[in-house]
């Protein structure tokens, strides 16, 4: 049976490097990725309760989702699983929404799990709630609570919003409607107030009859909440929607009452989901580095595994404009709302900024 020296020898390391690397210590990603082929070559595989034992951790992440049923969650499910899986972690997934709620309780309050990434959350979630009260790691991805001390990875929804509003201003739309998401999202708030901010300086703000606040970002809510607007004899000429599911029911709720895209209305939505580049869809939609943000998500959690006592951060992506066919112009150079101290800055390729918290 091979053993961490067979690894050690194999590599040209030592067995502390080898140790260190198979328990997420800190070793170069080069020399990582060394002793891992070299553990797959002569066949080790680690004694994961004596490393337990030794090490009080378990190699195992929990992954907090709701909400399989929207594309977006799957991809960054994908991205998650296929970066922890080259770190050396096991994955435990569970459903905030069923089930699942309980087990992912049992977990935390057991140890079972080194650490917790949650991909949709909001302040009041039990599974959250019972991570911080046991001070285990935690991530959070694609949502913002301000009030919790943990890392967290986001794109600049306010600013995304904002780019919509310009796109759609800067091409002579005056009559806008707005399908928001539930307000306890932060993607939603943020995505709602960026736009409303933008077309209220330029004049044109948001009228009450066409903007609704959803409960779900559902293909059923946009389509029945453009299906309303469409009906009145006095309708907008484009609709921006706080995800790409609720965009393809405003599309949906467009074919049905015979009111041509992109000729007599644009539709925009918020994520770019792969279904978004379809033919049946062709959407318009704010692009988020998904991937990106969910490798940084898991790196950020082996980091505060590694060292829990480092300053809490919040990464923030940049998101653009993927322009197709549900909108019928080029899209412009977008300018973003004005900036305080305290707003989020990109570099040019769209790095993320580091904010460091308590």
């Amino acid at each position: 049976m091979a053993t961490s020296r067979d690894v050690a020898r194999l590599a040209g390391v030592s067995q502390a490097t080898v140790s260190r690397a198979l328990s997420n210590g800190k070793v170069s990603a080069a020399t990582r990725k060394k002793i891992l082929e070299a553990a797959a070559s002569v066949g080790y595989v680690p004694n994961l309760g004596a490393r337990a034992m030794k090490t009080g951790r378990v190699d195992t992440i929990g992954v907090v989702v709701a909400d399989l049923t929207n594309p977006f969650y799957p991809e960054i499910l994908d991205a998650l699983t296929e970066y922890l899986d080259r770190a050396g972690q096991k994955v435990t997934l569970w459903n905030s929404d069923g089930p699942g709620n309980d087990a992912a309780l049992e977990a935390i309050n057991a140890g079972s799990i080194d650490g917790v990434i949650f991909t949709t959350v909001v302040e009041a979630s039990a599974p959250l709630r019972a991570a911080l009260a046991k001070n285990s790691p935690v991530v959070l991805i694609n949502r913002v609570v301000e009030t919790l001390q943990c890392d967290q990875v986001v794109s600049d929804n306010a600013v995304g919003g904002g780019t919509v509003a310009d796109y759609f201003l800067a091409n002579g739309h005056t009559k806008i409607a707005m399908l928001g998401g539930p307000s306890s999202a932060s993607t939603a708030r943020d995505r709602t107030r960026g736009f409303a901010e933008r077309l209220r300086e330029a004049g044109v703000p948001l009228r009450a009859e066409w903007t609704v606040e959803g409960t779900t970002f559902s293909h059923d809510y946009g389509y029945a909440a453009a299906s309303k607007i469409l009906a009145s004899a006095d309708r907008p000429t484009a609709i921006f929607c706080s995800n790409d599911l609720i965009a393809f029911g405003a599309l949906d709720a467009a074919r049905a009452a015979d009111v041509a895209v992109p000729e007599e209305l644009w539709v925009v939505g918020y994520d770019d989901i792969a279904m978004g580049a379809w033919p049946a869809f062709d959407l318009t939609t704010m692009h988020q580095p998904t991937r990106t943000m969910a490798e940084a998500g898991a790196e950020a959690l082996l980091e505060r595994i590694e060292n829990p006592n480092a300053p809490y951060k919040t990464l923030t992506f940049r998101s653009h404009l993927v322009q197709r066919g549900s909108t019928a112009a080029t899209p412009p150079t977008a300018s973003t709302p004005p900036r305080t101290d305290d707003t989020p800055r990109h570099d040019d390729d769209g790095a993320p900024v580091f904010s460091y918290g308590g």
